[in-house]
């Protein structure tokens, strides 16, 4: 079926929505760009819009628009569903609900490392379609390099497929990533039917079987070896200090028995008492209150010697809040190539300021630098060295969610109380209560949380970390933007444009180019914002067409989902490069078939579903 209509190109719209057209060129480029902080961007978007339309009302046949309604988004029942089913997946992990996965996968990597690898595509994905993906990724991706590290093959061939798993299996649900929560609820505000729980999980399963078959046969055979960070599982050693507190038995004893109390690996290079008084380690030195022993050894050996001695790991000479305190965790982190941290002197880091962590010694390619606090506070910081860090458990959570600072493998435990079915069984309620279409998920999902919050499985401030103020000012930003555009007819105006660019083919290829047009936005600049402003859109190609809306916006949903091809499309993109070592072809080598099979795939099953 060939269409032969509007041959002359669109006729130029009011001026409202030209400057909205220019806007939304302005805020794709402002969303692109790495130097500039996402929140910012949208901020600035939102203001924007805002000061624009009350400096410079709007009235036409369509009505007007009140400025004020651009912060609906903030109250936008996409945004609250967002927001609770982060906090809901964080209780998960919080609770080790999926410990019992990462362990089973982990045994069997043991014995079987490509049945392992097919079940962790397939766990990832099937996880996705109903939690977020970061919390999947960061809890698999210790545990993949781990089992590579011990069946002695590369991780390479591992992270990045499991990471494009978490990825296909979110476009399963409407919960599955917040680019599908926010299309459903803009095409719904448009008018539309509201798609339910599993409407589109069949086209997504049918992508899927050929997604995973590539990742697991086709994509480790392109991808080159790479060296992770975690992967050096090497006996790294740190200088560091133990502080012998008040009341500590030991006080009052020569050394030599805190060395054979701690083993014949306990090496003490210098004691540190008083302010400038240091003395040099012989066995008959009389151990004081306050001493600190400065000696070489790996975590491990650290974490030993604290026990056995009743120490405290300290930052240096200098007195640090985490040895006041015995609730912290002494974790390495790995400095990654995006880190803004890269570059910095560790005076200028402010790493207990910005993460709540002490610095207790640094280790860069195979040197140690000293625990003083001289040398560390005039070292540089340089992609890939490790740190030594010590803090409250909740900070060194707060880390696994970021892309700045990598948390090794050796550090990452996941809890597990007894607390962890209760939350599993709140988020199945959770997610039954939407899909059987008893209530929204938005209703849903809130109800979740505040079980979870009253049961104890999340306390609030683990919820606050759950958040994040880029999703969530990227959401309302986008909402503004869609919204703006589809009242002053700018949304109208580009599905025109796009028809005479497409004139004179079916409407089978006006769908399929649209999803590819989508999936080469959303790895170019912010998948919600391209999903919101591509949903408007399609919905006037739909209109224009005279064919039924779905397929249309599911081709907007679809295509804003496949960001494969470059590190910065997706968040967890960005860890698993940081995590797997890769570098950006990479994601470009293995991410460009795998966004062709899936726009293939599911171009075919939409034409063929709704017989376009």
């Amino acid at each position: 079926m060939r269409l032969d209509f509007r041959m002359d190109f669109p006729q130029i719209p009011n001026m409202h929505a030209l400057v909205m057209l220019l806007m939304t060129g302005v805020a794709l480029f402002l969303f692109s760009r790495e130097k500039i902080h996402l929140e910012s961007s949208s901020l600035a978007i939102l203001v924007m819009l805002v000061v624009g339309f009350e400096l410079f009302p709007f009235e036409s046949l369509r009505g007007s628009i009140e400025p004020l309604t651009f912060f609906y988004g903030f109250g936008h029942e996409a945004l609250i569903a967002v927001c609770a089913l982060m906090i809901a997946g964080e209780a998960l992990v919080k609770t080790g609900a999926l410990e019992p996965v990462a362990r089973r996968l982990a045994r069997l990597w043991q014995s079987s490392p490509k049945t392992a690898l097919l079940l962790t595509l397939v766990v990832a994905a099937l996880l996705s379609a109903f939690m977020n993906n970061t919390p999947i990724v960061v809890l698999m991706l210790p545990m993949l390099i781990g089992a590579a590290v011990r069946s002695k093959t590369s991780s390479s061939g591992v992270l990045l497929p499991m990471g494009f798993a978490t990825l296909i299996g979110g476009m399963g649900t409407t919960i599955g990533t917040s680019t599908n929560l926010l299309v459903v609820s803009v095409a719904a505000d448009m008018g539309m039917e509201r798609f339910q729980m599993f409407d589109f999980m069949m086209p997504v399963a049918i992508a899927a079987i050929v997604a995973i078959l590539y990742l697991w046969l086709g994509a480790p055979l392109l991808i080159p070896k790479r060296t992770p960070p975690m992967e050096d599982f090497s006996n790294r050693e740190f200088e560091a200090h133990l502080l012998i507190p008040d009341g500590n038995a030991l006080v009052g004893k020569p050394l030599s028995d805190l060395i054979h109390k701690a083993g014949q690996d306990f090496h003490v290079k210098r004691i540190f008492r008083d302010e400038h008084l240091s003395i040099a380690p012989l066995p008959d030195v009389v151990v004081k209150a306050g001493d600190k022993l400065q000696i070489s050894a790996t975590v491990d050996m650290l974490k030993e010697f604290q026990a056995l001695l009743d120490a405290r790991l300290t930052a240096g000479p200098e007195p640090s809040l985490t040895t006041l305190d015995g609730h912290f965790q002494l974790a390495e982190v790995v400095v990654t190539g995006g880190s803004q941290l890269r570059g910095l002197r560790v005076a200028d880091a402010r790493l207990e300021d910005r993460y709540g962590l002490d610095l207790l010694a640094v280790h860069c390619g195979g040197d140690v630098v000293s625990a003083s606090t001289a040398e560390l506070n005039q070292r540089r910081l340089q992609a890939s060295d490790v740190l030594l860090v010590q803090g409250k458990p909740d900070n060194i959570r707060t880390l696994k969610i970021g892309a700045e600072l990598l948390v090794l493998d050796n550090t990452a435990d996941l809890p597990h109380t007894a607390r962890a079915p209760l939350a599993l069984m709140i988020m199945v309620m959770i997610v039954a209560l939407a899909a059987f279409g008893i209530m929204p998920i938005a209703m849903s999902a809130i109800l979740g949380c505040l079980i979870l919050i009253g049961t104890g499985c999340i306390k609030w401030q683990q919820a606050n970390h759950a958040l994040s103020a880029q999703v969530i000012m990227i959401i309302v930003a986008s909402l503004a933007l869609g919204s703006a555009l589809m009242k002053t007819g700018g949304a109208e105006y580009l599905a025109q444009v796009f028809l005479y660019l497409t004139h004179g083919i079916s409407p089978a290829w006006i769908l399929s180019f649209l999803m590819l047009l989508m999936a080469i936005m959303t790895n170019v600049v912010s998948n919600n914002a391209a999903a919101v402003i591509g949903t408007p859109v399609a919905i006037s190609i739909a209109q224009e067409l005279g064919m039924p809306l779905e397929p249309f916006v599911l081709a907007v949903l679809f295509g804003a989902n496949l960001s494969f091809i470059t590190p910065m499309a997706y968040k967890t993109n960005l860890l698993v490069m940081n995590a797997g070592g890769y570098k950006f072809n990479d994601f470009v080598r293995v991410g460009t078939p795998l966004t062709l099979l899936m726009w293939l795939v599911l171009s075919g099953v939409l034409i063929f579903a709704y017989r376009l």
